[in-house]
């Protein structure tokens, strides 16, 4: 268990005001304890997977049809030294493998999967702005888009 006591995610939901969905199987299972959490929602394209990870978070999303967005994970240096070593290994290999400037890559950037809710970049783009400067992956995924 990545949380035991689920004290870490009482942690998150005191100090950012929102609810975490505590889930026993691991994504990209676990559908049902987070279709549970929301009373109204009847599927899952209702619903917006936000994560740091690819290959969990996202594809969790992605297989079942929510809008995903992939973000920097919450905490960095000190703050993330309980971070499984295994996992912080393997979100710098994802990140390098969509976000890097290699033919695998620009050709992720060009296949879009369609959404049953969210019509596009063109009518409502995701990349957050912070002082007129994009974020972090958000600026790096940008600059690889306009590179196609």
């Amino acid at each position: 268990d990545d949380d035991p006591g689920y004290e870490d995610a009482d942690t998150i939901e005191d100090s950012l005001g929102i609810a975490v969905i505590r889930h026993h199987e691991k994504k990209p299972g676990g559908l049902r304890e987070v279709l549970d959490h929301f009373e109204n929602v009847e599927e899952p394209s209702q619903l917006c997977m936000v994560g740091d990870r690819l290959l969990t978070d996202v594809v969790f999303g992605n297989l079942h049809g929510m809008l995903t967005v992939h973000t920097l994970p919450l905490c960095e240096g000190q703050e993330n030294k309980k971070d499984n070593k295994v996992a912080r290994v393997v979100r710098t290999v994802e990140n390098k493998m969509l976000y890097g400037d290699w033919w695998g890559g620009r050709l992720i950037w060009k296949y879009k999967l369609g959404h049953k809710f969210w019509k596009g970049d063109d009518e409502c783009p995701l990349v957050l702005k912070e002082d007129s400067m994009e974020l972090g992956v958000l600026k790096i995924a940008e600059e690889k888009k306009e590179e196609l």
